[in-house]
């Protein structure tokens, strides 16, 4: 592959941006700092004055996946509104479109290992993400008594679940795990069946 061209400057991206098509290619594992550096189109040294080592370039392209993918999903349930139920499935379908678009950083975000807690900006963007869904929960249970009311944490955590699930079998399109349904109505009909069952909407909806 051609040697990338650079200005002064934007080294660091640089290199983030050549992990990524890396990370697509070979897996999290499956290439050196060194091959980054080549991709990047500078010495693997150069590499050393932005990037201490592998983890922390991925630990990086994994934080600004989590800053897109927030904004992704903030702007699906913006757009999902004034329905709570469809605001809920429009985050469901934003994180299928992002994990098809941007499968580096997914892959960097979810499977390298890499916790969300190895710098304070990863976890922040981390959890900007997940406020996302929990917001959502809170506005789709506001009409269930306090003390009946199911934690929005979880109701969240189930929904993302839900969404990896049916990305990591359906959606990427791994070997033997094609599905007879379309992963977003996987999707839809699943978030809407666990809602229903927990009595967040009704059993027509």
């Amino acid at each position: 592959m051609p040697k990338r061209g650079y200005h002064h400057g934007n080294l660091r991206q640089a290199l983030i941006d050549a992990a990524l098509e890396l990370i697509e290619a070979k897996g999290p594992t499956g290439f050196t700092l060194s091959e980054a550096a080549k991709q990047a189109g500078v010495t693997p040294a150069a590499v050393y004055r932005h990037f201490e080592g592998r983890e922390d370039l991925i630990a990086e392209a994994a934080r600004q996946g989590f800053e897109m993918f927030a904004d992704l999903m903030q702007y699906a349930y913006d757009k999902g509104q004034p329905s709570a139920l469809a605001a809920f499935e429009a985050t469901g379908r934003a994180y299928l479109a992002f994990a098809r678009k941007h499968p580096g950083h997914y892959i960097s975000m979810f499977e390298s290992g890499i916790s969300v807690n190895r710098t304070p900006e990863l976890a922040a963007a981390s959890a900007r993400a997940r406020d996302v869904l929990e917001r959502a929960a809170t506005d789709l249970s506001k009409h269930i008594p306090p003390e009946k009311r199911p934690p929005a944490s979880m109701v969240s955590a189930h929904i993302w679940a839900m969404s990896h699930g049916v990305v990591e079998l359906y959606a990427r399109a791994l070997p033997g795990n094609r599905s007879p349904f379309p992963p977003e109505d996987l999707l839809e009909s699943g978030i809407g069946i666990y809602l229903r069952g927990l009595g967040l909407i009704p059993a027509d909806t």
